[in-house]
């Protein structure tokens, strides 16, 4: 045949998701400019309605060539690299965060720390109890996940895949239900101090990356009830678990450092 495929690789359709997604990235940061000089949110969230209706349609797609096999071996190893560029520009994001938390901690040079870290009058929290807990639900999450992908990988069992995964996602939304009773009991606020502003940046972005990583592993649960993934083909699977694993070590830094020594 004159169109047959004597190649592993996957020669992608012209799809319109890549120009949406930019100009729904654009109409979302240009309205939020607008936003903060007081013009209404409403330009801000059509663009992260592109921006979300883009992000679906894109990735449906993507589960529907796993679905008719266009990813080959050979796909998921590039699939897998884009994966780890992605994890590890993350990083490089919490490198900032740390940075300028360790800068402060360190050298306690700002304008009402009093010279002294944490700066006067703040009260820090307790890493023995919530964030104690926070880190154990993290912990017992990241085993499920591993739990789930060896079921699948060495033993194509089904049915712990899908406990391992709906353990994972239980336990990651008790992780955002407690810290936003920590941030609800905190006496300290995000402005007025730097401390605040470090402890919020940090935390708050590592929990909002819990949050995106919960939905990515109740994704993962949707399709493996569905009867998605197999032993040799769960790339969307083994992205969401290793996401999932830096979210927990991304966590157990910050308990060393920003709760424990920086308390």
């Amino acid at each position: 045949m004159a169109h047959a495929k004597d190649h592993d690789y996957h020669i992608l359709p012209p799809s319109p998701w890549p120009f949406l997604g930019a100009l729904g990235a654009f109409t979302m940061l240009f309205g939020a400019a607008l936003f903060f000089h007081d013009s209404g949110p409403w330009v801000m969230l059509i663009g992260l309605a592109i921006v979300l209706y883009s992000m679906y349609t894109w990735w449906s797609d993507v589960i529907v060539e796993a679905r008719v096999g266009d990813h080959t071996p050979v796909v998921q190893i590039g699939l897998r690299y884009g994966v780890i560029l992605f994890i590890t520009s993350e990083v490089m994001f919490f490198v900032a965060w740390f940075w300028s938390f360790f800068k402060h901690a360190l050298y306690p040079m700002q304008e009402g720390t009093g010279g002294v870290w944490p700066p006067v009058g703040i009260e820090t929290l307790d890493p023995w109890h919530i964030p104690l807990i926070n880190t154990l639900i993290l912990l017992l999450s990241g085993m499920a996940v591993t739990w789930a992908h060896h079921a699948l990988v060495h033993n194509n069992d089904r049915k712990a895949l899908i406990q391992g995964l709906a353990i994972a996602v239980v336990l990651g939304m008790l992780f955002t239900f407690f810290q936003a009773y920590e941030y609800a009991h905190a006496t300290f606020s995000f402005s007025g101090n730097i401390y605040g502003a470090n402890f919020f940046m940090a935390t708050g972005f590592h929990g909002f990356h819990v949050i995106i990583g919960t939905i990515f592993l109740f994704v993962c649960l949707i399709r493996a009830i569905k009867g998605d993934f197999t032993p040799t083909q769960h790339v969307g699977f083994e992205a969401a678990a290793w996401y999932w694993h830096f979210v927990d070590v991304v966590w157990l830094f910050l308990f060393a450092a920003v709760y424990i020594w920086g308390g």
